[in-house]
């Protein structure tokens, strides 16, 4: 099944049979991606009397509760209420859900207290402004080995505050990336690129959103795809998250 868009004068197509899944499968288990010392995700039986909603434990039925921490277990997609006095909903936040997006793949620079960031210099050698509305930023060098990674206590890479400026002014409303967070994980509570992203306080950009903990393979190159960007119906900040790109070819 293929389809024909328009994006900037330009028809492509795309095949929607052919879905790039960009996201980290939420799981049991320890050896499964972590962050910012979350609990891990727990999947527990209700039992009540003589029921019991686990078909392994003899019940008819599968019917657990399930125990997440969105921005902690795995990709999610969040609403400046992540940060916000005021209570944004993602659901309320994201309104559209297909959009054109730039994937781009960048080597975080060590800058002088030994920090991993994405700096200006790189997304301006990447981005133009008014290029995309979406960009998704994979983090080089690149392996599965995101996929069940601890980034606890590690300090991971992050972006300068001054690049997410950049982003915002070119036109970005939806900024995804294959690392915890955009900000530093222990940052004494600035959350500079949060902050820079929604504007928040002053000019609150209510339906612009920041995936984090994707995973893109490597055998998706760099270049303009068509996102598909599905979420939970949650009223709250965050929501779990399944990005998928489908390939564009010029027509």
């Amino acid at each position: 099944m293929q389809a024909i868009i328009q994006h900037k004068n330009q028809a492509y197509r795309l095949q929607l049979d052919q879905p790039l899944d960009i996201s980290i499968p939420l799981q049991e288990g320890t050896d499964v991606v972590n962050c910012f010392y979350a609990p891990m995700l727990e999947t527990n039986p209700v039992i009540a009397g003589d029921f019991i909603g686990s078909t392994a434990k003899g019940g008819l039925i599968n019917f657990m509760n399930v125990r997440i921490n969105p921005h902690g277990n795995g990709t999610h997609t969040e609403c400046v209420g992540h940060i916000a006095k005021e209570p944004y909903s993602i659901n309320q936040s994201l309104e559209n859900f297909h959009f054109i997006a730039k994937l781009v793949s960048l080597y975080p620079q060590r800058i002088d207290n030994g920090d991993r960031v994405i700096t200006l210099e790189q997304i301006k050698a990447v981005f133009d402004p008014g290029e995309t509305e979406v960009i998704i930023i994979r983090t080089l060098p690149n392996d599965d080995s995101k996929l069940r990674r601890n980034y606890s206590g590690t300090n991971p890479p992050y972006m300068h505050h001054e690049a997410v400026h950049y982003l915002v002014d070119g036109g970005i409303k939806h900024l995804l990336l294959d690392l915890p967070s955009v900000d530093r994980e222990d940052d004494g509570g600035k959350l500079l690129s949060h902050r820079a992203f929604w504007k928040y306080p002053d000019q609150v950009r209510t339906n612009c959103t920041i995936s984090e903990l994707i995973f893109v393979n490597n055998v998706i190159v760099d270049g303009l795809y068509l996102l598909n960007l599905q979420i939970a119906s949650f009223e709250i900040d965050v929501s779990p998250s399944k990005p998928v790109l489908y390939r564009l070819e010029q027509v």
